[in-house]
């Protein structure tokens, strides 16, 4: 959430794997619209006729890209991984737009779930990713203890060239 304030005040966004909503809830009391997309809304229910969050239940691994030509000032990526999805986290973003990804990396398989390394990002995977087509704003790889011991990596970029004036985040 520190880079949230990034994106485009009152602006749309894009919440990937929302699972039961953290960021889509607390994106929405900061005064965004958005788009809470999972294959189990479940646990979105209460959300249900909010006026800032609309509710798409979707299998995102499944069929063709339920997102191609939508438009948003942000995309919130959390615990959630298919690298095929890549290209169009990009193609969502206005420019300007602010990606922020954040999932598990390698060496987490010894401290627990997921341990496949399918779902574990290899160190400097998202800026190998997102670098040629993203200006990448901050970047962390390594090891937490909180909430729970995980091996995590975190990205955030904007789409465009400009400087992007970063004493908007505390």
């Amino acid at each position: 959430m520190r880079w949230s304030r990034l994106i485009r005040p009152g602006g749309s966004v894009l919440d990937i794997a929302a699972g039961l909503g953290r960021h889509s809830r607390a994106l929405a009391k900061a005064g965004y619209t958005v788009i809470a997309a999972d294959l189990d809304v479940s646990g979105l229910a209460d959300l249900a006729g909010h006026p800032r969050v609309e509710i798409v239940a979707v299998d995102l691994e499944a069929g063709k890209w339920p997102f191609a030509g939508r438009i948003f000032d942000g995309v919130v990526v959390t615990n959630y991984l298919h690298r095929p999805h890549f290209l169009h986290l990009i193609a969502n973003l206005a420019a300007g737009g602010i990606l922020i990804i954040e999932t598990f990396g390698q060496g987490n398989e010894r401290l627990g779930r997921p341990r496949n390394p399918d779902f574990l990002l290899a160190p400097g995977e998202l800026l190998a990713a997102f670098g040629p087509h993203l200006q990448i704003v901050a970047y962390e790889h390594g090891a937490e203890q909180m909430p729970r011991s995980a091996v995590r990596q975190r990205i955030c970029a904007v789409k465009g060239d400009g400087p992007l004036y970063l004493t908007e985040v505390g």
